[in-house]
């Protein structure tokens, strides 16, 4: 029997606190110093919102770029350098005293942050599981969401207390003091670098070498090119980014909707909390689901609960009818977010992993600029949300649809011994 745990959960436990590093590369993350930075450097509302969309459409290079650095150099060094690059960016921002230094800063944590360093970390997980990829990525969903529900408060605490500056040099100072030596000296490229097999697998009884072979157990699997001339691919990519749409969109205006539907804000904040809590139901629900029913069944379930919550906003008018549909937006945006993390390396194996989860994470990131300026513009020319609503509504169903219908690509990356 095996006593010492599989090395997978320590990398997965340093992948999770990689994306909790990402707050300052993200929408919420910059929402927490919007306020401050606006009144100390007198910037516009409408300037503001300007430089968060080219920042993110730009940014989302950062998604590209580095899922080819991945497969070439291994997640240890990559995170390393993004880490560092990112700490230092947030750092350098709590310096910034005009508009434009203001507008390199954001753009370059959107790059590292919210692109680069996202794929990394989803990266690590699907290089160290393959078979239990499911249970690993709902781990690493719910780990995530924990550290994202404790550094959204601490750090909004600091920029109340101690300003916006030194709060974002703090936040700098700990990606640098944090992430960077768990990458050097924890984070491994894979589990064939230190003699193990994806998984924790262990080999029949009486092998003669238990240890993988490095030539017999190379990472192997679609490349992007083969990856996304497949319907499936386009699915689940576009699903993501549906919901990543759908998300920032809402995530931007969540109070001005709800005091559409005549609630104040303390309703507002308490459709947070539900949804957050719901949230972690999916998680769960989606890695033991995951287990048993084919993913494009269970996107497709997923895609249709999504799609009933947006159908069923412009009608909510009671406290009970908020909180059922935040527990629909949670439980959907949970079960999206698993299948999210877990599709690529389980569909379409490790060999291209990175650049293969950068591409579907440059999607996503795009279609977050997107969302807030579709409800942005559709209540400026409508007088409510509602038109956008039915319009998203309609797309994520027939996505659902098409998703029951799409047939997944056979894996090509068991690289574990035939038992």
């Amino acid at each position: 029997m095996r006593s010492i745990p599989y090395y997978g959960w320590i990398v997965l436990g340093v992948a999770s606190a990689a994306m909790v590093g990402t707050l300052p590369g993200r929408t919420q993350g910059l929402g927490l110093v919007t306020e401050p930075i606006l009144g100390d450097l007198k910037i516009g509302r409408v300037d503001y919102a300007q430089l968060n969309l080219w920042a993110t459409l730009i940014g989302s290079a950062g998604a590209l770029g580095v899922g080819r650095f991945v497969d070439r150099f291994g997640s240890r060094v990559v995170l390393a350098f993004v880490a560092a690059a990112l700490g230092i960016t947030v750092c350098l921002m709590s310096r910034v005293t005009s508009f434009a230094e203001l507008a390199v800063a954001v753009t370059l944590t959107r790059a590292l942050g919210q692109s680069a360093l996202s794929v990394v970390s989803i990266a690590m997980v699907g290089q160290w599981f393959v078979r239990r990829i499911d249970i690993a990525m709902a781990t690493y969903s719910v780990v995530l969401s924990v550290g994202f529900m404790i550094a959204f408060p601490v750090v909004g605490s600091l920029v109340q207390s101690r300003g916006w500056r030194s709060a974002w040099f703090a936040v700098g100072a700990a990606i640098l003091a944090g992430l960077v030596p768990l990458a050097l000296f924890v984070v491994r490229r894979n589990p064939e670098s230190i003699g193990l097999h994806p998984d924790g697998a262990t080999p029949e009884p009486g092998t003669q070498n238990p240890a993988p072979s490095t030539q017999n157990l190379e990472p192997h699997g679609f490349t992007l090119r083969e990856a996304v001339s497949t319907l499936a691919f386009w699915v689940f990519a576009i699903g993501a980014a549906l919901y990543g749409l759908v998300a920032s969109g809402i995530g931007l205006f969540n109070e001005s909707i709800l005091a559409e539907r005549g609630f104040g804000p303390d309703i507002y904040y308490q459709t947070l909390v539900v949804t957050a809590m719901t949230g972690l139901l999916g998680n769960f629900a989606g890695g033991w689901l995951a287990r048993f029913v084919p993913l494009n069944r269970l996107m497709a379930i997923s895609l249709f609960v999504l799609a009933a919550g947006l159908l069923a906003l412009p009608y909510v008018s009671t406290v009970a009818m908020a909180m059922v549909w935040a527990s629909m937006m949670g439980l959907g945006g949970g079960l999206v977010m698993v299948l999210f993390f877990s599709v690529w390396p389980r569909v379409y194996g490790r060999r291209h992993l990175g650049r293969i989860q950068g591409v579907a994470q440059a999607m996503t990131v795009l279609a977050s600029a997107v969302g807030p300026l579709l409800l942005a513009a559709t209540v400026e020319r409508t007088g409510s949300y509602a038109a956008m609503f039915y319009l998203l509504a309609a797309a994520v169903a027939v996505l659902a649809g098409t998703a029951l219908l799409v047939s997944l690509p056979s894996a090509r990356n068991q690289l574990l011994p035939q038992r």
